[in-house]
């Protein structure tokens, strides 16, 4: 069917495009602090996969499928439910999330008195980078056929936004770019500075690139706005600390006023060719113009076209792959090398043992910190050794790019200046004091010295450790650094699990966990684990005083138990291919 025929039969909001809405909120999730959001399948499902290509006999399948399995969304149906809530839609506003955390919400028109709560010192708050990247509400394309509507209308009042934003759209997909040029607004969005840069993570990840020179000419702290879904400092960019996630055409909206701290309610957002103030409302577009475009600009053989044409791309196709039965490592690859937690050789991480903190942390510490994504800073220790090896110290890439490379991955380990280290306060990034010693050092050289040493060490951490993107890395890093068990007050619910992954114990420990400094011992007896059993942890201060404390392993099933027996996923898999040949 096409799009016309679905349009006619239901209204000016086709049924597969309340779908694009769903999707929206079923990512979202983490933003409003749930594991997963659920809509269940009907009739607007099927309308999406006509509209995505399918045929008629696919879209027949799917749905006897989900009729006869007792999935198919029943509105007269009344299911048992042990607890539901009431939203009053009433109550829904306009809203972003940010300025460090996407589970922190406000109206969209309050981001002035937020950042001026966050940094009263500050005089203003520039836009450096607007950004409508492929996470989370490009999958709605009302979304991204609003912000080339309200680009549209901006272009023909004359605004565009400051030279000091750097401007960029990078939909999750290149039907995207299909739609957007049959509607018409392509050229619009590029008039305003928002030219396609590619498809898939970009900025969301880091991969923004350098800001423009003209923001360090502008006063006061500079400020992301994105319609991504992670803001976490140094995630977007490692010199911006503040991110806002908003729509798409909210992203337009703050581009064009240039800075974060505007009532874009209420105040102009710039001025139009004669210098008459202009506002959102009046070039904001409406719903029967979004229709309108929607209804031109939507047809199903894009998907399977764009998809096709991205999948056969040429390029992929000359890539030089290897064709032996094992693969040739090169020990000169910056890309690819193999880890050391690939091994059969690696030993369970339990028993009793004296350690010292590595790094005592704070609430909020996420995978970002743990280990970033972000671009590789230039004049990082990181980046001297990849120009050591060869690379061009410009053209460093972010560490996502990386990932391949474990030396890499584990000297960028806690490399966010975010990250604030108990243990000391001296200027720098991913710094930490070598006990034995009392000497400063890099986190990654310390962690050198102390498996020299053959001396255990843990992580001490507070509320919510490994909060944000599901990062394996970030438990990978931490193994690397020969970190044995972390201690925090809570955790992710997926960092833990990772942790155990990689045979990490994960400890609770009550909120008034004794302060440590550098020179404190630890000592963790835990011989065995079962789930949420009692873990015996004393703390030796420098002066020889102790405190004890009862921790909980943070184990919940009996085969995450067995799993650390069997030091990680990983040498588990293993021994268990190896017992069956």
């Amino acid at each position: 069917p096409s799009a016309s025929t679905y349009q006619s039969r239901l209204g000016s909001q086709p049924g597969w495009s309340i779908v694009g809405d769903r999707a929206v909120v079923a990512n979202m999730a983490p933003e409003f602090g749930a594991a997963t959001a659920y809509f269940p399948v009907d009739e607007a499902g099927m309308d999406y996969l006509a509209m995505t290509g399918r045929s008629a006999e696919h879209i027949d399948f799917v749905r006897s499928y989900y009729k006869e399995a007792d999935l198919w969304f029943d509105p007269q149906a009344n299911p048992t439910f042990n607890q539901t809530l009431e939203l009053d839609l009433a109550t829904v506003f306009p809203s972003a999330a940010g300025p460090r955390r996407p589970q922190d919400l406000h109206g969209i028109n309050t981001l002035a008195e937020v950042m001026a709560e966050t940094e009263p010192e500050s005089p203003a708050f520039p836009l450096a980078i607007a950004s409508i990247t492929s996470c989370t509400n490009t999958t709605d394309p009302r979304l991204l056929i609003t912000a080339g509507l309200l680009a549209r209308n901006a272009r023909a009042r004359g605004l565009t936004p400051p030279k000091w934003v750097k401007t960029s759209l990078a939909p999750g997909s290149p039907a995207a770019a299909s739609y957007l040029e049959r509607g018409g607004l392509l050229e619009d969005l590029s008039a305003i500075g928002f030219d396609i840069v590619g498809f898939g993570c970009t900025t969301c990840i880091g991969n923004s690139g350098p800001l423009t020179p003209e923001i360090s000419q502008q006063e006061g702290t500079p400020v992301a706005v994105l319609s991504g879904n992670r803001n976490f400092p140094g995630r977007v960019h490692p010199d911006l600390d503040y991110g806002f996630l908003m729509s798409p055409p909210s992203v337009i909206a703050f581009a064009l006023a240039g800075r974060a701290d505007i009532d874009i309610s209420s105040e102009p957002l710039g001025t139009d060719h004669d210098g008459n103030p202009v506002y959102l409302h009046e070039i904001w577009p409406s719903p029967h113009d979004i229709d309108e475009t929607f209804t031109t600009a939507m047809a199903p053989d894009d998907f399977g076209t764009d998809f096709y044409e991205a999948s056969n791309n040429k390029l992929w196709h000359e890539i030089d792959a290897p064709d032996g039965p094992l693969f040739p490592w090169d020990e000169k690859s910056t890309i690819l090398r193999p880890p050391p937690f690939a091994d059969l050789d690696q030993q369970s991480l339990l028993g009793t043992y004296d350690a010292y903190p590595l790094l005592v942390l704070g609430d909020d510490i996420t995978t970002d910190h743990i280990s970033p994504a972000s671009a590789i800073p230039k004049d990082s220790f990181v980046a001297d050794f990849l120009v050591e090896r060869g690379e061009d110290r410009d053209d460093l890439n972010v560490f996502a790019s990386r990932r391949g490379n474990w030396e890499v991955m584990a000297r960028g380990a806690f490399y966010a200046r975010a990250v604030k280290n108990a243990l000391t306060d001296a200027p720098g990034v991913a710094m930490t004091v070598h006990s034995p010693s009392g000497d400063l050092m890099r986190v990654w050289d310390a962690a050198g010295c102390y498996a020299e040493e053959n001396q255990p060490v843990v992580v001490v951490a507070g509320d919510r450790y490994g909060m944000g993107s599901s990062r394996d890395w970030a438990a990978k890093v931490q193994r690397l650094l020969g970190v044995r068990a972390v201690l925090a007050t809570s955790y992710e619910r997926i960092h833990r699990s990772n942790l155990i992954g990689m045979g990490i114990l994960p400890l609770e420990i009550p909120r008034d966990f004794v302060d440590l400094e550098p020179g404190d011992s630890i000592r963790v007896e835990a011989v065995e684990v079962s789930p949420r059993c009692q873990v015996p942890v004393t703390v030796t201060k420098v002066d020889g005083s102790t405190v004890n404390y009862l921790a909980t392993a943070a184990v919940e099933t009996g085969n995450e138990a067995q799993l650390l027996v069997d030091g990680g996923v990983i040498p588990s898999i293993l021994s268990l291919t190896t017992r069956k040949r």
